[in-house]
């Protein structure tokens, strides 16, 4: 480089000569400096640490001209003794005129000024570019290019002045070809490969940034598979070894992760003992849901003892602790568990320090706390806090931790937090069979103002449909565990599935909050005013033809439903259920009706978790009340989410008159979805696995339906029957999100159902 010749050198002159050297000493009565320009001659006589008239020892003129050069400010350093004068010449170090980078095309000037030391004005040091050049290089490496190499240069200019060029050779991305595992017996390859953050390369590899060598990403993964492990009851779980290679063409890396995965431990005997007197130990024995036989896991311990502690707020036990005492069972593969129920220190939260939101109000982080000051200090429950406070998603990072306060007995609880963009714009465009070509606009600001509120506004337009939705949300409504939901919006749609149009304006606002570990309630109200309009050139049924001669009509109902869920805090982590139940009243407008629907939905994973099953089923029940006819858009149309194998609408009753074929909905249906999701033994890069399932349902009942106009056998299916349809479905994990390919035969259906065989969705996720 073009400094390398000019870096600081020792010149001591006739000082080193050979065996006299520590013996010759030196008086000076002044300092004589040099070449210098920028710096003051007081300062660099002070760096010598010489006194004058002081005797001063070859060595010690040595250590002068050691600490002149660590001052960093010097290119080069020349002292030398003139009889009774020291002189030091030296040789400023330039300033940096101007910094800039060439090569770089993936990571803009921005942000690669953010990361360097060296700045414009000041002092260039030769050192610190070679720092800067390391910094620059490994967040390439973090980018998967590991290849990249970044070199400092510089260019004399007038004025001791310089520019600082950095030249960056990106190099091309180097993926992960091949991830692969030793010493796994229970989980084959392909299972703890979807563990891992890290993947290997597939086909959409240009689309995906997780098929790249990150060394920190390596480093989460080891703890990823660890708790993976631990979750499942393997303690002895250990990784032995995690080695990187390049491939032969040294174009991309093996990753190879040797593993011992021990045994699979249980839960023995599940016991607690107390030694506080006002804790009952039966009691607290009570609050438990893990039994002996279950898989081991030590998130299922870390809930009991949350369970216990809140337990113990209850019954006002202050400072009560609980302590896990494991005993290990190695002939018959259990863990015994004593909860110990101890006393802790007696120690207070004196107050919470927030710093770093500039732009979240403090009341947004401190909610997230369940102790305030004064209240009694539960590490556990500070660990949980920090935890709700990263899960936000509106902080970069967010530490928590616990200090001494003013007295033995306080604490400080300190969060620190860094700020990060949380609002999103979407633009997007869509393709679906029965909507046609469609765009959509999409934004949302989660943290609107600071509050902890989500606004948004979607635009979607299609040829068959368009929608307008405002939305609101505001997750602790009065300072409570309450959330407020409201959503205002305009649809309507020109389907190809009916012959005729619809236009909607609604308004629904709802409030949830939760009754219980596992249970979500929502009481909500819903006001909307509809219409059914005729299209040009088309003559609808009579069924239909009478329903848009109502003209627009408004509905007013509110609603009550329930929601438990197991999923997140059940026993088995590959096991789960979803489970809601809820009524709508209609009280107002035009429709009087009572709305009740249930759905119920259970998964496991089978075969050390390579195949998923899952078990769905769902019912609505509509009753009408009034002398008021209902209309199609207000009864139940079951679409191909909801029922596979057939068109949206495509069975339940249907009205032939007039030469039309048209769907007249149901006050009635139930559905059950029977599906299992498989390997398919293709490479795990493919991205692709497949699924069978079955679906059974029905749908039914036309009571308080207008058909005048409509002769005895043009009204079909209105009193229903079972189909059944099997299918085989193929799921594409894409970089536009995870892809459903279902291919469907119907084994029972009747003669004026519309079935479809093939359609494509987006997977739904349990």
């Amino acid at each position: 480089m073009l400094w390398r010749a000019a870096m600081p050198a020792v010149a001591l002159g006739m000082l080193v000569a050979a065996g006299s050297a520590d013996a010759q000493s030196y008086r000076f009565s002044r300092i004589q400096v040099e070449g210098n320009q920028r710096i003051e001659t007081g300062t660099i006589a002070r760096y010598t640490g010489i006194e004058s008239g002081k005797s001063v020892t070859a060595g010690e003129l040595n250590d002068a001209y050691q600490r002149i050069v660590a001052s960093g400010l010097f290119e080069t350093v020349d002292i030398q003794p003139r009889g009774n004068t020291l002189v030091v010449r030296v040789t400023e170090f330039p300033t940096i005129n101007r910094i800039s980078f060439e090569g770089n095309r993936r990571i803009k000037d921005d942000k690669l000024s953010e990361l360097i030391e060296s700045k414009s004005r000041r002092v260039f040091n030769p050192t610190i570019a070679e720092a800067d050049a390391d910094k620059l290089s490994k967040l390439y490496s973090t980018q998967g290019r590991v290849a990249a190499v970044v070199t400092p240069r510089i260019i004399r200019r007038s004025d001791n002045r310089v520019d600082l060029i950095f030249e960056i050779t990106e190099g091309a991305t180097t993926e992960i070809e091949r991830i692969s595992f030793v010493g796994n017996r229970v989980y084959s390859d392909r299972r703890l490969r979807r563990v891992l953050e890290t993947k290997q390369a597939g086909i959409l590899r240009a689309l995906i940034n997780k098929d790249t060598l990150i060394e920190e990403r390596v480093e989460f993964d080891k703890q990823v598979m660890r708790d993976f492990y631990l979750s499942r009851g393997y303690i002895d779980f250990r990784i032995l070894s995690s080695n990187v290679e390049f491939t032969r063409e040294r174009d991309a890396f093996y990753m190879v992760v040797n593993v011992e995965e021990g045994q699979q431990f249980r839960f023995g005997e599940i016991t607690t003992v107390s030694e506080i007197p006002e804790a009952i130990a039966a009691e607290f024995q009570e609050a438990l849901r893990i039994k002996p036989g279950v898989v081991y896991s030590p998130m299922l311990v870390e809930n009991s003892i949350a369970r216990m502690e809140r337990l113990a707020i209850q019954k006002g036990i202050d400072f009560l602790r609980v302590e896990p005492r494991i005993t290990r069972n190695d002939r018959d593969q259990t863990l015994n568990v004593e909860f110990a129920l101890t006393r802790g220190p007696r120690v207070f939260v004196e107050r919470i320090d927030i710093e770093g939101n500039t732009t979240t109000l403090d009341r947004v982080v401190r909610r997230q706390f369940r102790v305030a000051e004064g209240d009694p200090f539960n590490p556990r429950e500070i660990r949980e806090s920090a935890e709700r406070i990263r899960a936000l998603g509106f902080f970069k990072t967010a530490d928590v931790n616990a200090r001494q306060g003013s007295t033995e007995d306080q604490v400080v609880v300190d969060v620190n937090v860094e700020e990060q963009p949380t609002g999103t714009l979407s633009l997007g465009g869509s393709y679906s069979v029965n909507d046609g070509f469609g765009i959509a606009i999409g934004l949302r600001e989660n943290n609107f103002l600071g509050r902890g509120q989500s606004v948004g506004f979607t635009i979607s337009s299609a040829s068959d449909s368009e929608q307008y939705v405002l939305s609101f949300s505001e997750p602790s409504l009065l300072g409570r565990d309450l959330k407020l939901d409201l959503d205002l919006g305009s649809t309507g749609t020109d389907s190809s599935y009916a012959t005729y149009d619809t236009k909607r304006v609604y308004f629904a606002p709802a409030l949830s909050f939760p009754v219980s570990e596992r249970g979500t309630m929502q009481m909500r109200y819903a006001y909307s005013s509809s219409e059914m309009l005729a299209r040009d050139q088309v003559t609808p049924g009579a069924v239909i033809g009478n329903e848009i001669g109502f003209g627009a009509q408004t509905s007013s109902a509110v609603g009550l439903s329930y929601t438990w869920d197991s999923r997140l805090s059940g026993l088995n982590p590959n096991a789960g259920m979803l489970f809601q139940v809820g009524a709508d009243f209609g009280v107002g407008g035009d429709n009087r009706f009572v709305r009740t629907n249930a759905k119920a939905i259970a998964q496991t994973k089978v075969y050390n978790e390579e195949v998923t099953l899952r078990a769905t089923v769902e019912a609505g029940v509509m009753s009408w009340r009034g002398n008021n006819f209902s209309r199609t858009i207000d009864r139940y149309l079951l679409s191909t989410d909801t029922f596979r194998g057939f068109e949206p609408a495509g069975l339940g009753p249907r009205d032939l008159s007039g030469g039309q074929d048209d769907a007249i909905g149901g006050n009635k249906y139930w559905v059950a979805r029977f599906e299992a999701e498989f390997p398919l033994g293709l490479p795990e890069e493919v991205g692709l696995r497949g699924g069978l399932f079955y679906d059974v349902g029905n749908l039914w009942d036309i009571s308080n339906v207008d058909t005048s106009g409509a002769g005895l056998n043009d009204i079909q299916g209105a009193n229903g029957s079972v189909r059944h349809v099997i299918g085989f479905s193929l799921l594409w994990d894409t970089g536009f999100g995870p892809l459903r390919f279902n291919f469907s035969n119907a084994l029972r259906k009747e003669s004026f159902d519309k079935e479809q065989s093939f359609d494509l969705t987006l997977q739904a996720k349990f």
